[in-house]
């Protein structure tokens, strides 16, 4: 029996189980995919020791090296310790890939990684400028085998940044981004609990990337997402939403506007935050999501504690584009 050490915890391992296995038998959160070391989502680095070499292959020599190495197929064979990649203050090297406007004022920003990422659906990385101005986004697409990331850019009038991802970035060339932050993501191991997620404006773009999450490991409690802004050119991923509505009974999608001479057979009148906690006032055992602009966020976060969620259980994203 072998011991890996990751995060100051150590675990002990049980018979012919993978590094991988043995840290998700203990409850920790790591991302992951196709669990046969092809899409290379898990990447780790050993520590203190090279890793058994079978569980190095497909990987370049730089990482080799490095001791990086796939927990999906690593038995370890001697004591480990281990530490997820992108934990330092590095940038990574990219290609935009896609690039198209979900509303007037969103673009879908699509980057394709030169190499393995580590990151849930939710967290946020900087992308960086080649001249170096740097923004932070959050992620809204799940882990892929083709390393690709996707955001939700707001256009602002006078945004430096992000009017020059309207004007000037196109497809093909090269943009630089940090590793994942962040601890607004999906959580695994109770599928069973109810999900609140209430957003504002692209608040979406972290919400949809859960959403997303969720329903890819078969979460069958019940999921509400509350989405609002002024009029509904805000609510920009609407179709898509109400589709989801429609595929999965126990997800339930509420668009919200506070504007005036609106269609409110279609939309709920009102800011998303207050029909949410309206309509659920009770949120013991509940897990909240709350992301947007940052006036909303807090003060959401100690409606849904007054309420019954537990501090442990609300994730916060405030962000004001």
């Amino acid at each position: 029996m072998t011991r890996i050490k990751f995060d100051d915890q150590i675990f002990e391992s049980e018979n012919e189980e993978t590094v991988l296995q043995t840290l998700l038998r203990n409850n920790v959160q790591m991302p992951y995919g196709c669990k046969t070391g092809a899409c290379q989502c898990c990447l780790m680095r050993s520590i203190d020791n090279s890793p058994p070499a079978e569980s190095q292959v497909g990987l370049k020599d730089t990482q080799q090296k490095q001791n990086y190495f796939l927990p999906c197929i690593c038995k370890p064979e001697n004591d480990m310790s281990v530490e997820l990649p992108n934990t330092k203050n590095v940038w990574f090297e990219s290609d935009v890939i896609e690039k198209r406007y979900l509303s007037e004022n969103v673009i879908l920003l699509k980057l394709k990684s030169k190499e393995p990422l580590a990151f849930f659906a939710g967290q946020f990385v900087n992308l960086r400028r080649h001249d170096g101005i740097i923004r932070s986004y959050s992620i809204s697409n799940i882990h892929n085998a083709e390393h690709e990331l996707e955001f939700h850019i707001r256009i602002l009038p006078n945004g430096n940044f992000s009017r020059w991802v309207a004007d000037e970035l196109e497809i093909g060339m090269p943009l630089s981004f940090s590793h994942a932050q962040g601890s607004c993501h999906y959580v695994e191991g109770k599928l069973e609990q109810s999900l609140l997620l209430i957003g504002t404006g692209t608040g979406l773009a972290p919400l949809y990337g859960i959403l997303q999450d969720a329903l890819f490991h078969e979460h069958y409690g019940e999921i509400h997402l509350f989405h609002g802004s002024r009029d509904a050119s805000g609510l920009y991923m609407e179709n898509e939403l109400t589709q989801l509505a429609q595929k999965y009974p126990n997800f339930y999608y509420t668009p919200c506007l506070t504007g005036d001479n609106l269609d409110f057979e279609t939309y709920t009148k009102g800011r998303a935050n207050q029909i949410a906690f309206d309509k659920f006032q009770k949120l013991n055992g509940w897990r909240v999501f709350l992301c947007g602009q940052p006036e909303m966020v807090l003060q959401s976060k100690r409606t849904a504690y007054l309420q019954g969620a537990s501090l442990k259980e609300i994730y916060i994203d405030p962000f004001s584009s």
